[in-house]
């Protein structure tokens, strides 16, 4: 894949985790191939970085870091040697925009998962946000800002194989642990999931798991995976993630809601993009079907994370979960 037709590839994910578009085509139109890809995202991140340096406020200064965080994370969805260094770059941005932008911001970690709790003390509920197969908790930062604008908390996370914890650890099958552990550290009795991607696979599965979980939604997520027809790509990624070929391989043979999702009880809501159509990958309706409390919304125009569709989802999507919890 030549550099130009990557860039295409990555735009409305790109712009949906909320670059300015004018400066992502920038970027991108002088690379002359992928690998360029990782060092080009990675020093607009550093120019940002500078900006908050020089910056005359700390509120200008968090808007940057948060800006850089975002460049940061984008680095390293090509491969490249550096793609580690990228994801501590974003981690490292995140909690210094935090620091300035809402002190009450929280770093909470564990076995299995690091994210910043933020939000009311007091709000109705707390939202977990998992990310998928190569996204991270500085891809959605505009979900969570629609989430905190409807009083809730929110816990964006990285778990295990996932952002800045890809380097040390791998994917696990049995996800519920995770978020498990995570509830019991946010010390809260109920919870709401969103999953983005495969964390939309973890969030439902999760669901159907784990009694402490109060409302759920899905975006672009898999209702069940075929390793055979995965295109090459996913595959190499997925095995990078899960610790090699036949980690993988066993891995996506998990990957399959039909037994899990008669047992969601809570309310659900399903969003897929009509254009989001991966080889091998299963899409959410079924699930949406088979859950007891489950709706389905399909944008038809909208790809994978249906960043080119945000406002015919996402204020849907927050107020699902914020009334849920408020339930």
């Amino acid at each position: 894949m030549s550099a130009a037709e990557f860039a295409a590839a990555q735009w409305t994910r790109a712009t949906g985790a909320g670059v300015d578009p004018h400066e992502y085509r920038r970027v991108t139109e002088d690379l002359t191939s992928v690998t360029d890809w990782g060092p080009a995202f990675l020093r607009t991140g550093h120019a940002y970085l500078q900006r908050a340096a020089d910056a005359g406020s700390p509120f200008s200064a968090g808007e940057h870091l948060l800006t850089a965080a975002r460049w940061f994370h984008l680095a390293t969805l090509a491969p490249y040697a550096q793609a580690h260094r990228a994801a501590v770059e974003a981690d490292r941005a995140l909690g210094r925009a935090l620091t300035l932008l809402e002190p009450s911001a929280r770093r909470v970690s564990g076995e299995g998962f690091t994210g910043w709790l933020r939000g009311p003390a007091d709000a109705p509920g707390t939202v977990v946000v998992v990310p998928g197969l190569d996204s991270a908790k500085e891809e959605f930062l505009d979900l969570v800002f629609a989430l905190l604008a409807r009083g809730l908390a929110v816990f964006a996370m990285d778990g295990p194989g996932q952002g800045v914890l890809a380097a040390t650890t791998t994917f696990v099958p049995d996800y519920e642990r995770v978020v498990g552990r995570v509830v019991d550290a946010l010390g809260v009795t109920r919870i709401g999931l969103v999953g983005l991607s495969l964390g939309g696979y973890f969030a439902a599965r999760t669901a159907a798991l784990e009694p402490r979980v109060a409302a759920v939604a899905t975006v672009s997520g898999p209702f069940r995976l075929d390793w055979q027809e995965l295109p090459p790509p996913v595959r190499d990624l997925m095995a990078q993630r899960a610790g090699g070929a036949d980690a993988a391989h066993a891995f996506v043979r998990h990957v399959d809601l039909t037994p899990l999702a008669p047992r969601i009880a809570v309310p659900l809501l399903v969003v897929d993009g009509g254009q989001d159509v991966i080889p091998g990958v299963t899409n959410g309706e079924p699930l949406a079907r088979l859950a007891p409390r489950g709706t389905y919304l399909s944008v038809p125009h909208g790809d994978h994370l249906l960043g080119n569709a945000r406002a015919e989802w996402l204020p849907q999507l927050g107020d699902h979960l914020a009334d849920s919890l408020r339930a």
